[in-house]
């Protein structure tokens, strides 16, 4: 019975311990990092040639 008695008060020792404090929290700054996409005056062009070069290799033979 003592030992029961004696792991209580331990454990209740050891759970109010580690409770905390009443200091206001610390909040860290959030950095946003916005990234534009790179835009190129060719990328709009590689798909329809590549496309063109397509059909006429399929046309020559």
């Amino acid at each position: 019975m003592k030992k029961l008695v004696l792991a209580a008060a331990l454990t209740a020792a050891a759970s109010t311990a580690f409770a905390g404090n009443m200091a206001e929290p610390v909040m860290e700054p959030v950095v946003v990092v916005e990234e534009q996409a790179a835009s190129s005056s060719s990328a709009g062009l590689i798909v329809p040639l590549v496309l063109i070069a397509i059909a006429a290799a399929v046309a020559n033979n």
